[in-house]
Order: structure tokens, then sequence, then C-alpha cells
């Protein structure tokens, strides 16, 4: 198909899947927690407005988990198909990895999920905000293996290489890997990140449309404190993070800067703008801030990393595409930044609810969380190429034997089957969103013990009634 290789289709193919995969687990973590606060809130204050922004949220947060899971497994099953020899060479260590998030996480998450979802009528107060707690607990387990096996990935440690195969020799290493710490934290609070500037959005979008009650001011005002507080937090940690990956892969750091060669004493210059060329090897119409480049990743002025050019042409990633990646990220962030900057000047001039401006900056700023988080995805998974295990395993190495027709074919499959069914997901979650938290017709609103007769199964924590002309 379009002239690819099977390789290069497997890979698009991964990256597709995993693309809207990616966007629920994020969610799903930040949800779950943010469900743990208010449940936490309406048993302190008894205010009724937590508990319905309580429930409310958990019907999203039930579409959206059922959407993660099923994602999921479709991953979990082209480790198999279109990575054989990658499973066969690393199995010994992804596998058991991937086994303890079922083991521990997953498991937790189901046990807890049911009372969590239904159980509101059912069992004590006290019982429900634990289970809700353990939801939440069980979705950062969850990350917690996960980053765990692809840091592994990324810098990978604690194990030989026994007659062509890996072998765990010291699960320690293997697990507390150098950047795994890094990774672990920067994805967690970019959910938590991503989930606020959601939250945030569909609150502006009901201030927008005049409903100014004290549940959409709430949730609003809740998100932007959240976006005000973690947004520098996670600049701190980016920061930690980028020094951890030029230490172990200083060949993605020079891709992510578009930084070809060191000029002795000169300093490295921050390119802030340019379009890396990969064949000429240098980065063309390039808008540069001269040293801050060496002042960002060695703290010094004059300080000195390796050059792309310093790596061998097929050790090298491709800086067209990371050097991008990763400027939407930080671009990104930088808004992430203002508006939380923004909202906080709004509250000290008492108008944070009545700025229309304000308002549709927030409303759109809505995706920038999970778009940020897929750029950072693209810049850390493009940026290890051409290795599969850094330094250990090419990717060209670890594709299984399929022709380019096979792939094309089951590329297309899943292109069509996600956008319909996803598709039709997220259309419906917007649609709960868009009907606005508070409304005492919902079916979820508190009842009395024994009036609540909903069938257990996920997606029926989520009301049928989803017009929002009502809202």
């Amino acid at each position: 198909m379009f002239g690819l290789t099977a390789l290069e289709l497997a890979r698009i193919q991964f990256g597709f899947t995993v693309s809207f995969h990616i966007i629920f687990p994020a969610i799903t973590i930040g949800l779950a927690s943010y469900l743990a606060v208010l449940e936490g809130l309406w048993l302190w204050k008894k205010d009724t407005v937590y508990r319905d922004l309580y429930h409310f949220w958990s019907k999203i947060f039930a579409v959206n988990f059922a959407m993660g899971v099923v994602s999921g497994l479709v991953m979990a099953y082209q480790f198999g198909t279109n990575w054989s020899y990658f499973s066969g060479f690393a199995g010994s260590i992804t596998g058991p990895l991937l086994a303890y998030e079922v083991l521990t996480a997953f498991f937790l998450e189901a046990g807890f999920l049911g009372v969590m979802l239904f159980g509101w009528n059912k069992v004590g107060p006290g019982l429900h905000f634990f289970s809700t707690i353990m939801v939440a607990i069980g979705t950062l387990i969850s990350a917690t293996w996960i980053l765990a096996s692809n840091s592994w990935m990324q810098t990978p440690q604690g194990f030989e290489i026994v007659n062509n195969v890996v072998v765990p020799v010291n699960w320690f290493e293997v697990i507390f890997n150098p950047s795994f710490p890094y990774r672990l934290v920067h994805m967690t609070v970019a959910a938590f990140l991503a989930t606020a500037l959601f939250v945030g959005a569909s609150g502006a979008w009901h201030l927008l449309r005049g409903r100014k009650d004290a549940h959409v001011r709430t949730m609003f005002s809740m998100a932007m404190w959240m976006v005000l507080i973690v947004t520098p937090l996670q600049i701190v940690i980016g920061d930690l993070h980028g020094l951890n990956t030029l230490e172990h892969q200083p060949a993605k750091v020079a891709a992510m800067e578009g930084h070809w060669r060191s000029e002795p004493g000169a300093g490295v210059p921050l390119i802030l703008f340019g379009w890396p060329d990969m064949e000429a090897e240098e980065t063309r119409y390039r808008i540069e801030i001269p040293r801050l480049g060496s002042l960002i990743l060695t703290h010094s002025l004059d300080g000195q990393y390796r050059g792309l050019s310093e790596f061998a042409r097929e050790d090298r990633p491709n800086s067209t595409v990371v050097f991008w990646s990763f400027r939407i990220m930080v671009g990104l962030g930088m808004l992430m930044l203002l508006i939380g900057l923004w909202s906080v000047w709004l509250r000290w001039r008492r108008t944070l609810y009545e700025r229309t401006w304000f308002l549709r900056f927030a409303t759109w700023m809505g995706p920038s969380g999970l778009i940020a988080i897929l750029a950072g995805w693209y810049t850390t998974e493009i940026g290890r190429q051409p290795w599969v295990v850094y330094g250990v395993m090419r990717t060209k190495d670890a594709v299984s034997n399929h022709s380019a027709l096979a792939l094309s074919t089951t590329l297309i499959v899943f292109m069509v089957m996600y956008f319909a069914v996803f598709g039709t997901g997220v259309s419906y979650m917007l649609k709960l969103v868009a009907k606005g938290p508070g409304h005492s017709e919902d079916d979820n609103a508190p009842h009395e013990p024994g009036q609540s007769q909903r069938p257990a199964r996920p997606l029926s924590a989520a009301p049928d009634d989803v017009d929002p002309a009502r809202g």
C-alpha cells in the first residue's frame, strides 16, 4: 500500500491502534482520581453538588473505561501477530510485566468497579468510597506496569542474552530501569492534566450557553485549579525527563532539538522552529535563540551535547518527525500554563465565569492534553528508532514475516472498525458531557435503597437519554 514496506505498515498499524488506546487510559486515570476527590468532598461537606458531579462523571468514566479495555485487547494480540520475533526475543520480560498488570491492576479495578458504579444505594458510604479509591489506585497500578514494560524497552537493564533470547537476572533492575521513574511520573501527571482540561472544557462549554449553576461553576473551578497547579509541575518533570533521556538516549534528544553538530565554545542554540533535513544533515529555515539549548539541557551557557551527525546513519531516528512532535507537545504545554495563569488572574478579578474569550479558550483547550500526550508518545517511540529494545534489538528484526498485502489489508480493516466503533463511543461520551450535571431526572441520581435496579454491565452506568437539547 502506497509503496510502504511490511515493516513500515506494521509500525503504522501499531501506531494507529496505540493512538486510539492511549487516549482512554489517560482519561480513565484522571477521572478515577477525580471521582475519588468528589466523593471524599461529598462525605466531608455533605454538599449535594459534589454528589451530583460524582454521578455525572461516573457515567462518562464507565463509557471511557469500556473503550479502553476493548482497544487494549487488540494491542496485546498484535505483539504475537505482527511482532512475533520481538515476543520470542524479549517475551520473558515484557510478558510477565503485562501479566502482573492484569493480576494486580485489572483484577483490582474489575473487583471494585461494580460496587463503584452500581453500589451507591446498595452498600454503605464508607465501602463505596473505599471502592472508588481502589479503582483509582488500580488505574495507577496499571500505568505503573505498562510504563515499566515500555521503559525497559527504552533503557533496558537487569538481563542477559542467552541463546539469542533475553533472560531476566534482576527483576528490580528490570522494573526500576533508569527511565522508569521519570516516564511514570510524566505520564501520570499528563493524564491528570488532560482530564482537568477535559473537565474544564465541559464546564466552559456550559457556561458559554448560560448555565452558571453551582454544578457547572464547581467543576470548572476545580479544573482550573488543577491546571494551574499541575502544569508548572509537569514542566519541571519534563525537564528532568529530558536530562535523563540525554544521558541514556542522546540520539533521541539530538533529533528532538534538530541539533546536528556542536561548535566548541559556542554553546548550543535552542531551535524554536525549522525543518530538519535528514539527507543534508542540517535544520533548514531555523529560528533560534543562541546558547539556550545548552542552558536547558546542560544547565550551562557553553555546555555541549552530541549532534545527530555524530551517530551512524542507521542509528538515527527521524528528526523531521520527532522535532515537530516534540514542539507540539511543548507548545501545548505553554498554552496550558497560560490558561492556568489567566484563570488565577480572573479569580482575583472575580470574573472567572463571565469572560467569554477565556471560556472559549478553555473550551478549545479541551482536547489539548490528549493531543500533547499523543505528541509526547510519538516523540518517545519514534525517537527510539531504529531500536525496538534500545541498543539491543532493531525494529526490523522484530517484525513478523508477513507480506505488505496482508498488513495493508488488516490496517484498512483496523481503520474502518476503529473509526466506526470508537468514533461512536466518543460521540456518545460527548453527548453525555453535553447533557451536563445536576439533572434531577437523571437515571443515576441517588434513590432510596432498593429503588435503583440497573443491570450489572459497565455501559449500563450511562443513561439511555442523552439528548443534549434537554440540557
